[in-house]
């Protein structure tokens, strides 16, 4: 990003300064750095700072916590007075795949090897790299296998007993389950025929993965589509029966995603679908980048609004305070959409 404006200047200089899962990605996404120079950069995530800290937590069997979704033990009663964790094996390596970790290092190609052999949900035990029963939790398991499985070679192609990842079948499952208006709903099994816009997200990350690491297939592309006509057409926070705001959590900032669904995180799966696929921006998300511009402050940075309780390996950023996570976000949204 080329510029002669100072709080520009001075907030790259900011971002540059903070975490090395930051740093790379504002090499690459804002600054225009030789991919050498951000590739060095990201090597740091696996020894340095955030993602360090998060993978300093992993057992001797791969896991997190002892557990695929929740911490093992965790009870019911824990999750209403603590809320939902994020120290589990999905959670994390959902955070340590948005924070960059090179999936061709020796660490994660054996995360991947140990998580298949170890992991198993919480749902009737099944395998990890199978998914499970909610398109919430398979769309995040899809996204973290594609990118990890691409220490493997092709993870739609590597075979049993290659020690790589087959995503294919989970990908073809969520296909299948998607609901009529082009969206999903973790509901579903239980008889829902409407979507969601929290399931709906995550399974388009998934699928937005498996087309960058494969190519995806005509069914995977057509339901990816659709699925972002479902949130498009509602302007990415709002009912399409009457154009009121669906959830006013939609429009906070936080960091890590989870699983929770908001127009920054909408934004920028739409802006990284563009980089896969070429794609100008959709200018039905109008309101809602008009919306990310708004809550700019006068230093030029965005705030980090209070995230989902719950208990966490790392706190990266304090609520309430400028947020690198943030304002990376926002300033890599903004450059795609003015173009």
């Amino acid at each position: 990003m080329t510029t002669k404006d100072p709080v520009i200047d001075g907030v790259l200089d900011w971002l540059l300064d903070g975490d090395p899962a930051i740093r790379w990605q504002v090499m690459r996404d804002l600054t225009d750095a030789p991919t050498a120079q951000w590739q060095a950069e990201r090597a740091r995530v696996e020894h340095e700072g955030w993602g360090a800290q998060l993978l300093a937590h992993q057992g001797d069997d791969g896991l997190w916590a002892g557990g695929a979704c929740f911490p093992n033990p965790f009870s019911r009663e824990l999750w209403n007075s603590e809320g939902q964790p994020w120290t589990a094996t999905l959670p994390v390596l959902h955070e340590l795949m948005v924070l960059g970790l090179d999936p061709h290092t020796e660490r994660a190609r054996h995360t991947v090897e140990l998580v298949g052999t170890n992991g198993r949900w919480e749902y009737d035990d099944l395998p990890f790299w199978g998914g499970e029963v909610e398109e919430c939790i398979n769309g995040r398991t899809v996204a973290v296998g594609c990118h990890f499985g691409r220490s493997f070679g092709s993870s739609s192609s590597a075979g049993p007993g290659s020690g790589g990842l087959d995503m294919a079948p989970l990908v073809a499952r969520l296909v299948s389950e998607q609901q009529p208006d082009g969206g999903w709903n973790c509901e579903r099994a239980t008889g829902s025929t409407r979507s969601s816009f929290h399931s709906t997200i995550n399974v388009l990350e998934g699928l937005l993965e498996f087309e960058r690491a494969t190519g995806g297939t005509s069914e995977s592309r057509a339901a990816r589509a659709a699925g972002d006509d479902y949130l498009i057409e509602r302007r990415l926070f709002r009912r399409l029966s009457t154009g009121a705001p669906a959830d006013e959590r939609f429009l906070r900032f936080t960091f890590p995603p989870r699983w929770h669904f908001t127009t920054l995180r909408a934004l920028d799966y739409l802006r990284a679908a563009s980089v896969v696929t070429g794609a100008p921006p959709d200018r039905r998300a109008a309101e809602a980048v008009d919306l990310l511009r708004s809550r700019r402050g006068s230093d030029g940075r965005w705030p980090l609004d209070r995230p989902p309780r719950g208990r966490v390996w790392v706190q990266m950023e304090e609520p309430g305070m400028p947020s690198r996570w943030i304002t990376l976000q926002a300033l890599r949204i903004l450059r795609w959409w003015e173009g």
